[in-house]
């Protein structure tokens, strides 16, 4: 699926379009979402790192670095990521860090995880999922887009209302150097037993690059904005930057125009990892990837609280 939000669902305010689309925004908020566990599924233990905002809030990165701590704590853990013919980027980045287990159903996914005696089970994506209780929810926001408009789809950017934040107690804000003070007390005004993480973004591979050269740098992911300015914080030089749709399967022809770019401007080409999964491989040699990973403020507190919520009813 090729879907590029619109402009007006990341405003700080809703505009009259917003209001205009507003009723069937109730519509689809009027689904609650019930949890009910399958007896079964209760033979490991269930993180979900999740959103309410449709895209773009570092949900994959973040379950990269739970996955990393909890492997450091010596419990054995999977990836779990539901099969998305348009999201296998994210799958291949997954299971490049990991053991990843996809399928369409996740029920399914977790039946296989218990099978190979994982511990725990790293969901990326599934908060909106019914069929599976998680013993932990991490809800991401992008510090610099938070919840948009605050009005759910179509109007906004939510797959669920601001008032479903009290069903969960673990927030997540990532991105670069943004405050999170304003964030943080929306937040708490929702919901003020919250526990909030801050975390950013660092470029792991940066000594791969010539920082006196030109870059024109591209994306098709959730949050472009954030990818250029981890960019610029790390002293790259972007000449240009190119946003795609988010998951955007590139043509050949896509990447020559941008080739062709490159040279007429010289300047090198830089996308993110997981556009690099999305590329024909003939094209490898004239395209650089940044890698990334999420530092986590607060991390020791992270290790404590996943300590005792995963040896709770042990």
């Amino acid at each position: 699926m090729k879907f590029k939000k619109p402009k007006f669902w990341d405003y700080k305010k809703p505009n009259l379009l917003a209001y205009i689309l507003f009723p069937l925004s109730k519509i689809i908020d009027s689904k609650k979402i019930i949890k009910k566990e399958i007896s079964e599924l209760k033979n490991i233990k269930k993180i979900c790192i999740g959103n309410i905002y449709i895209g773009g809030t570092g949900k994959t990165s973040l379950a990269i670095e739970i996955k990393n701590i909890l492997t450091s704590m010596n419990y054995k853990c999977c990836f779990i990521k539901k099969s998305y013919e348009d999201q296998i980027d994210e799958q291949k980045l997954l299971s490049k860090n990991g053991d990843s287990i996809s399928n369409k159903s996740r029920i399914d996914a977790v039946k296989e995880a218990i099978k190979q005696n994982y511990q725990v089970a790293i969901f990326d994506d599934g908060l909106q999922d019914s069929d599976i209780k998680y013993d932990i929810s991490f809800i991401c926001f992008n510090k610099k887009n938070f919840v948009g408009n605050g009005f759910v789809i179509p109007a906004g950017p939510l797959r669920q209302s601001l008032r479903s934040l009290k069903d969960y107690k673990y927030y997540f804000l990532n991105g670069n150097d943004e405050s999170i003070n304003e964030n943080s007390k929306i937040l708490k005004n929702l919901n003020e037993f919250c526990e909030i993480f801050d975390s950013k973004y660092s470029i792991t591979n940066k000594e791969d690059f010539d920082l006196d050269d030109n870059f024109i740098a591209f994306s098709g992911i959730g949050n472009h904005s954030t990818f250029i300015e981890t960019l610029r914080k790390n002293n790259f030089n972007v000449l240009k930057d190119i946003e795609f749709p988010d998951h955007y399967q590139y043509s050949e022809n896509d990447i020559k125009k941008m080739i062709q770019l490159s040279s007429k401007l010289n300047a090198k080409l830089l996308t993110t990892e997981k556009d690099y999964f999305r590329i024909n491989k003939i094209f490898d040699f004239q395209i650089k990837y940044v890698k990334t990973k999420l530092n986590i403020t607060e991390i020791n507190n992270l290790k404590k609280l996943l300590m005792f919520e995963l040896e709770k009813n042990v």
